[in-house]
């Protein structure tokens, strides 16, 4: 199982709806807004890096009110 943290910008008083939009999505374990320079923060998982890959874009980017995201791989070494 891959899994990654997503950072994510979002439209000014968008986060709260944003974090809800995505904890619904499948794969999404956790989506909380928070503080900083990132307005919501997002822990996923998905059985392959190409299918969080599309995880991210077909569904976490299309979700309306995020004007930016980065993927952080967790890595265990």
């Amino acid at each position: 199982m891959v899994q990654a943290y997503i950072l994510i910008q979002t439209e000014v008083g968008k986060a709260a709806a944003v974090a809800g939009a995505i904890a619904d999505i499948p794969g999404v374990t956790l989506a909380e807004d928070v503080t900083g320079p990132y307005d919501v923060i997002a822990r996923v998982e998905a059985p392959t890096v190409d299918e969080l890959g599309k995880l991210v874009i077909a569904r976490i980017q299309d979700v309306e009110g995020i004007t930016r995201t980065l993927t952080c791989t967790v890595v265990h070494v």
